[in-house]
């Protein structure tokens, strides 16, 4: 009987939410604490009213009390990434608070090292869905994610959930509808980090797409059924990436934040080995799914292999969890490349191939140090692409099949990131257009401030690390 009272009140408390009708937030003082910027200098809840609603929570068939435990939601390779930094920012804050992580998408491989290292904990079952998260891009992907057991592992995912709730862990969710949705049905009392949408991609361009006019309609890119999801009282925290679509939940009643984008974060600042001064730099980033990446790669480096420059080039290949490094090497190998000795003292070399006057160099989980090297990225990755353009360096993308980075996605980051990375249809036009970035640099640096004016600095996660201990969990902060 309580369950269903519970899940009544859970589909009241929806449909309240969406219409707006019975939910109504009273005046919250301002906290009495700061946190180095300007947006918690406004209005906010104070830490009592956590407390408030952990009683009202405990009605709704709470079994334990972990108030010191929180739960972190994550959606994809690059939630998994801004998790990371924003877990690793709470722990140094609260050292004495359980964390724990459940990735909802892939296999969550960038927390394995925090994981083995005693002070995150791992939750729920790990899958690996064969469109990596994707499955909204095409009915295809849609159909072999159903057949890889999408149903069966979402049931799993919101019990694990759910009896993280029950047993009283506040919940943080870190991507978008999905992880949001689910820290909202589990009952608990929860944040959000809202990481994939910004109302830059429909405030920026010519805006003449249908998607534009309805943006601008709501008066923001997040939907009427996120923004019920995020005005729930249950729903403490809510962060968005940037101030501009923080500003827009704002006509919802969304009290929403901005205090900086943990992407920015943890980007190493090492100066340019001697022995690459010779060379014209380039990041190549393919992307961290198979077999997409792999397809993505060979094309990136036709592109390089047709390029007419006078210098020789330095092509650094950052890869992440994958594709691994043994299956970029045979498609090296394939694309005429020789193995050779590394004429660079560069750290976390672990292959070097040439052919003619290019020099390959890869190495895995090297992007954060060999960002900074490069004067211009050839790209089809997300969170990567989004990193180097807010490090100054502008980029050139080269969509594909999918089903992740397909033209529609490389024409929405594009338009997020003010134009600092050209999408490009064809392979003859990405050579053109690198050409004239090699060969004007003024141009370059421009896109480059464009890129890091839309990305911000460095700061992101430490600010969200204090937001959460004290209006999620009510951790006063000495």
């Amino acid at each position: 009987m309580a369950k269903r009272i519970r899940k009544r009140d859970l589909i009241i408390e929806f449909l309240q939410l969406i219409t707006g009708i019975g939910v109504k937030k009273g005046k919250k003082a301002a906290p009495r604490f700061e946190l180095g910027i300007k947006d918690l200098q406004s209005s906010a809840l104070p830490l009592g009213h956590a407390a408030t609603m952990k009683s009202e929570f405990h009605q709704l068939d709470r079994i334990s009390d972990l108030d010191n435990s929180l739960l972190v939601l994550s959606n994809g390779h690059g939630e998994d990434v801004i998790a990371m930094r924003v877990l690793e920012a709470l722990h140094q804050l609260c050292p004495d608070l359980i964390l724990e992580v459940l990735p909802l998408v892939g296999e969550g491989k960038v927390f394995d090292l925090a994981i083995s290292a005693g002070w995150l904990k791992r939750n729920g079952p790990r899958s690996r869905l064969p469109s990596g998260g994707f499955s909204n891009q095409s009915f295809q992907a849609l159909v072999a994610d159903i057949a890889s057991g999408l149903f069966e592992n979402t049931w799993k995912q919101w019990r694990c959930v759910r009896d993280a709730a029950r047993k009283g862990q506040y919940v943080l969710a870190v991507g978008d509808l999905f992880p949001l949705f689910l820290a909202w049905s589990s009952g608990a009392i929860y944040g959000f980090i809202g990481t994939p949408k910004s109302d830059y991609t429909w405030r920026s361009g010519p805006g003449t797409s249908l998607s534009d006019h309805y943006h601008c309609l709501k008066g923001t890119e997040w939907e009427l059924w996120e923004c019920g999801l995020m005005r729930s009282p249950r729903c403490q925290l809510v962060a968005m990436r940037d101030r501009l679509t923080a500003r827009g939940l704002k006509r919802y009643g969304i009290k929403a934040y901005a205090p900086g984008n943990p992407m920015m974060d943890g980007l190493l600042k090492e100066d340019l080995p001697h022995s690459l001064y010779a060379y014209r730099r380039l990041l190549l980033l393919c992307g961290s799914r198979m077999p997409e990446a792999g397809i993505n790669f060979s094309r990136l480096l036709n592109v390089v292999d047709n390029l007419n420059v006078d210098s020789s080039l330095a092509v650094l290949v950052a890869l992440s969890s994958e594709p691994t490094l043994s299956q970029i090497e045979q498609l090296v190998r394939e694309a005429g490349y020789m193995p050779c000795s590394s004429p660079c003292e560069a750290v976390g070399v672990q292959a070097s191939w040439q052919k003619g006057s290019n020099l390959l160099l890869i190495g895995s989980g090297q992007f954060s140090r060999w960002a900074r090297w490069t004067e211009v990225g050839l790209t089809t990755a997300g969170t990567a692409t989004e990193q180097l353009v807010g490090l100054g360096i502008p980029a050139l993308s080269f969509p594909g099949s999918g089903p992740q980075f397909k033209e529609s996605f490389a024409l929405r980051q594009s338009r997020l990131l003010g134009g600092a990375v050209i999408p490009c249809r064809t392979q003859e036009i990405m050579v053109q257009r690198l050409q004239l970035l090699l060969k004007e640099r003024k141009f370059c640096e421009h896109l480059g401030s464009v890129g890091f004016g839309r990305m911000g600095s460095a700061g992101g996660s430490i600010a969200l690390a204090e937001m959460i201990s004290q209006l999620l969990i009510g951790v006063a902060i000495s």
